[in-house]
């Protein structure tokens, strides 16, 4: 698999850093990775997208691997960074797709960059904290549990224990990787855990965690914090995914998205976990590509 990196320049100064695969002479689709974030593309997604001639694109979140941190951040700040990213690479329209916690920033993307994005997918991603008639909990694995209630009751405590945290991240090797998910992963996601997908999500959380733990607390944040954006504003294709076997981002949370985004196409499958739907990219792509 071959993509090749470059880091740009935002208009307020900082860095990002960019990865490119598939056909980079095909359509642009960027994409926002889960959390811990890192610009690194899974293979078999880079492959299906040189494929069918998709330009895959992804970079480090800030504060990941080796773009500039940017404390305080919003969901929403994230589409300045896309901008930038098309600006750079000479791109007038792009489609995106997020995955777990990048779920939100696509869909910022939806609702805040219409003239530049054309379709937006969102798999497997958390629902806003607090939003009405969502029991944001239920169903979530203990320890994202322990870990979204301790921000919320004690934000000291809670960044002690995340620069613990990726001090243990940056020890775990593949094959620990499933005790550290014990409490996460559903059969169905163990299942599909095999030895390339934990070595790729090792070697990912790595890379995105290399200089600090910064990205990791500002996306945790950004994510129990107001969004920034409306959804009611969303008028562009938006496809989503979500398994009902997810215990990392619980079903609940794909369902009150899919009855709060205008026009939704909704995929709530029964036999889906979380890591599962790396499986369907695929088919996402080959959705976003029909409104280039």
């Amino acid at each position: 698999m071959q993509t090749t990196t470059t880091i740009i320049k935002t208009p307020d100064g900082r860095e990002l850093c960019v990865e490119s695969g598939g056909d980079t002479s095909g359509r642009p689709v960027l994409v926002h990775g889960g959390t811990p974030n890192s610009r690194l593309l899974f293979g078999p997604s880079v492959e299906d997208a040189k494929e069918h001639g998709v330009h895959l694109i992804s970079y480090d979140r800030p504060g990941y691997g080796r773009s500039t941190a940017q404390p305080g951040r919003s969901v929403a700040d994230c589409v300045h960074d896309v901008q930038s990213i098309a600006d750079s690479l000479a791109i007038e329209r792009l489609a995106v797709w997020g995955i777990s916690g990048g779920g939100p920033h696509a869909l910022a993307c939806a609702a805040l960059l219409p003239d530049l994005v054309c379709a937006v997918a969102s798999l497997a991603s958390v629902a806003p904290y607090g939003a009405p008639g969502l029991d944001f909990f239920k169903g979530m694995g203990q320890d994202n549990v322990d870990d979204m209630k301790l921000l919320i009751d004690d934000p000291d405590a809670a960044r002690k224990k995340s620069v613990a945290d990726r001090e243990m991240m940056l020890q775990v090797t593949s094959e620990q990787l499933i005790g550290a998910w014990a409490s996460l992963l559903s059969p169905a996601d163990l299942a599909v855990l095999t030895p390339e997908l934990a070595s790729f999500l090792v070697t990912k959380f790595k890379d995105g965690l290399s200089l600090g733990d910064q990205g990791w607390w500002d996306d945790g944040c950004a994510h129990l914090a107001p969004w920034g954006f409306s959804f009611e504003t969303i008028t562009m294709p938006v496809q989503l995914w979500h398994g009902a076997q997810d215990r990392f981002v619980p079903f609940q949370h794909g369902q009150w998205l899919s009855e709060h985004i205008p026009g939704v196409d909704a995929h709530l499958t029964e036999v889906d976990g979380h890591l599962t739907l790396l499986n369907r990219v695929p088919d996402v792509q080959a959705w976003l590509l029909q409104y280039f």
